[in-house]
């Protein structure tokens, strides 16, 4: 059984469209999710561009390889912690919603595009992901990545559970008035499914957007472990692994899906 993983979870304001000055945020971020101990820092949806930007997105669009990543890993290098972080990836002139896991030695780990596209929002600027379940290991710790309206839809959720994931990483631009999602939810989510679910959210007004906060990081029994308010937190927790067992001895909800009935 690994040791508990020590996250942050950076509740911010973004740096739309300037992302000089949000590779600085993520690197004061680093240094204080390290101060305070944690081995993994998480960051909201599209955190290096920005998210209701129109047609800067595409400007801003560079390959996973990009300076973006190798100023990221910089940063983990530096701070000796690992980062997730969003930003747009270009790939053969498409243009993804991405989340990306460097861990503290400045190696990518995973790379996940979002798969459901919200509204026209995104519709009109972003190619959908074709690979559901993206996770890496971390410290012994499965971990999972999904964005934002992902984990509005139970399947993806469950297809990462039955995968294997313990932690589910979710960072993601809400807003008003769908709080629902945070409060309700994801809870609900990370309980139905006896994980870990870190949902990392801004917290400011980008365009027409105000971004309500609440992040969360909550247990496998649905409870919350951290919460945040609608201003600037960085959150420590700390993911333990004996959560996840102890939630499944009794229901184990994998176990128990009825599939002759309603099929995987």
């Amino acid at each position: 059984m690994p040791e508990p993983l020590r996250v942050a979870l950076d509740q911010g304001t973004g740096r739309s469209g300037d992302t000089d000055s949000a590779l600085t945020r993520l690197r004061e971020s680093a240094r204080a999710a390290a101060a305070e101990g944690a081995t993994l820092l998480v960051t909201p949806e599209m955190s290096l561009t920005g998210y209701n930007i129109g047609g800067r997105i595409r400007e801003l669009a560079e390959p996973a390889d990009g300076p973006l990543f190798d100023a990221v890993a910089r940063i983990a290098t530096d701070a000796g912690v690992a980062v997730v972080y969003g930003f747009a990836e270009l790939v053969d002139g498409r243009v993804h919603n991405a989340v990306r896991l460097v861990d503290a030695k400045g190696v990518s780990r995973a790379l996940y595009r979002k798969t459901h596209l919200f509204g026209d929002l995104d519709r009109n600027l972003f190619d959908p992901g074709e690979e559901l379940v993206v996770q890496a290991d971390l410290d012994g710790h499965r971990l999972g990545f999904i964005v934002c309206y992902d984990v509005e839809f139970p399947e993806i959720v469950r297809a990462h559970a039955m995968a294997g994931t313990t932690l589910l990483i979710v960072p993601t631009a809400l807003m008003a008035p769908t709080t629902s999602v945070a409060t309700l939810l994801v809870p609900a989510r990370a309980m139905e499914n006896q994980i870990h679910l870190a949902y990392v959210n801004r917290c400011d007004a980008e365009g027409d957007l105000d971004y309500v906060g609440l992040s969360t990081l909550v247990g496998p029994d649905g409870a919350d472990l951290l919460r945040a308010g609608s201003t600037e937190e960085l959150l420590v927790g700390d993911v333990d692994p004996t959560a996840v067992e102890a939630a499944r001895a009794e229901p184990f909800y994998l176990r128990d899906r009825r599939t002759d009935l309603y099929g995987r």
